[in-house]
């Protein structure tokens, strides 16, 4: 069977995210659900649809860290802590991106910016709570469209810091 090409797994319902995964060769689930526009909290409808802890679902935030974008993968039960994030990776002061230019740099839409396959990679931080699950779940890429993959991998392929950058 012919591999399929990039732009032929994005149009047969793969985004870049999962086409990332799947290049890497990393173990993946993909978990799909109907997204309800009403639902305050993309993370927390994701985390009830999957019926999974929301310490295990991971929101992808886009903070600018000293005029730099910066990833950072938290847990949904949490918030993100801007003083810890700039400190990990060793600026002074962060706040969060614009919606519009964290959605035209990773190439993804609001409540579905997965920390793989960006349009642009960006420096990513992941919070340390991670490391506690065998298994976390990032958006794919589309709202109402997860991944679940290992923390290590998801370390790995993101060349992700991890550091304590959430708040209970």
């Amino acid at each position: 069977m012919a591999k399929k090409s990039k732009k032929q797994q994005q149009q047969s319902g793969g985004t870049p995210a999962t086409v990332a995964l799947t290049a890497a060769g990393v173990s993946y689930t993909v978990h799909a659900y109907e997204h309800d526009p009403s639902h305050p909290s993309y993370g927390e409808e994701a985390a009830e649809a999957m019926n999974v802890s929301p310490d295990r679902v991971f929101k992808t935030l886009v903070a600018d860290v000293d005029g730099e974008l910066t990833v950072a993968v938290v847990p949904v039960a949490g918030s993100l802590d801007l003083k810890a994030l700039a400190a990990a990776v060793g600026g002074k002061r962060a706040t969060m991106a614009d919606p519009a230019a964290a959605e035209r740099t990773t190439g993804y839409v609001r409540g579905g910016i997965s920390p793989l396959g960006q349009r642009k990679k960006l420096r990513t931080v992941l919070d340390s709570s991670a490391s506690a699950h065998p298994t976390i779940c990032v958006s794919a890429g589309r709202r109402g469209l997860e991944v679940e993959l290992s923390p290590n991998d998801l370390a790995k392929l993101t060349e992700a810091v991890s550091a304590p950058v959430a708040r209970a």
